[in-house]
C-alpha cells in the first residue's frame, strides 16, 4: 500500500492557523520517509490550543508562512495520492482552508480516515480517539498531540488495518478531497 499519513496542528479555533505539520510517507507498505515542520501562523495562538499542543508564538516566530512551506509540502500530494488522516476531515480542511486564506490553487488528492476505518474495524473499542485506538493495536504514540508522532501513529493504524484486513476492505473508505 501507498500513501502517505498527514497531521496539522493549528494555533486558534479557525482551520487556516496551521502551526506545524507532519508527513509520514508510506511505499509498499513501509515508511520509507517523514517530513515535520512548524509554521508561522501569523495570528494570535490560543490559550487552549497551546494548552493542547504546546507549541507557542514564540516557537514559530521564525517559522515558514504557509504560503512559504507550501511548495514543499505540496510535493508530497502526487497526482491519484492517496492520503490517510486520523480525524480526516479536520487535516483536509486545513489544507484546503489555508489554500484559500492565500489564494493559493486547492490540490485534489484522495483521503482515507483512520477514525472511520477503525469504528468499522473496530467498533467495540470504547472510543476511536488516536491515542485509543494506537494502545489498542500497540502502536507507540510517544507525544500525542506531535504532528510528527500523531502522522507516524496514522500511517501504523492504516498498515495494521491492512494487514489484519486488506487493502480492498480499505478502498471503500477512499473518499477525493
Amino acid at each position: 500500500m501507498d500513501f502517505i499519513a498527514m497531521d496539522y496542528e493549528t494555533a486558534a479555533g479557525q482551520r487556516a492557523t496551521a502551526c506545524s505539520v507532519a508527513i509520514v510517507v508510506v511505499r509498499d507498505s513501509r515508511v520509507v520517509d517523514s517530513f515535520y515542520s512548524l509554521i508561522n501562523p501569523e495570528v494570535r495562538f490560543s490559550p487552549y490550543n497551546v494548552q493542547v499542543h504546546h507549541i507557542t508564538e514564540s516557537m514559530v516566530r521564525d517559522a515558514p508562512t504557509w504560503p512559504e512551506l507550501w511548495p514543499h509540502i505540496q510535493s508530497f500530494f502526487t497526482a491519484n495520492q492517496l492520503v490517510a488522516a486520523h480525524n480526516a476531515s479536520f487535516d483536509v480542511s486545513v489544507v484546503r482552508k489555508s489554500l484559500e486564506r492565500y489564494g493559493i490553487p486547492p490540490v485534489q488528492f484522495q483521503y482515507i480516515d483512520t477514525v472511520r476505518t477503525s469504528k468499522h474495524f473496530y467498533p467495540d473499542l470504547p472510543n476511536h480517539k488516536l491515542d485509543t485506538v494506537s494502545r489498542a493495536l500497540n502502536i507507540d504514540l510517544q507525544h500525542h498531540h506531535n504532528a510528527l508522532d500523531d502522522s507516524y501513529a496514522c500511517a501504523r493504524i492504516l498498515l495494521a488495518e491492512e494487514k489484519a484486513f486488506s487493502a480492498n476492505d480499505l478502498r471503500g473508505f477512499v473518499k477525493l478531497a
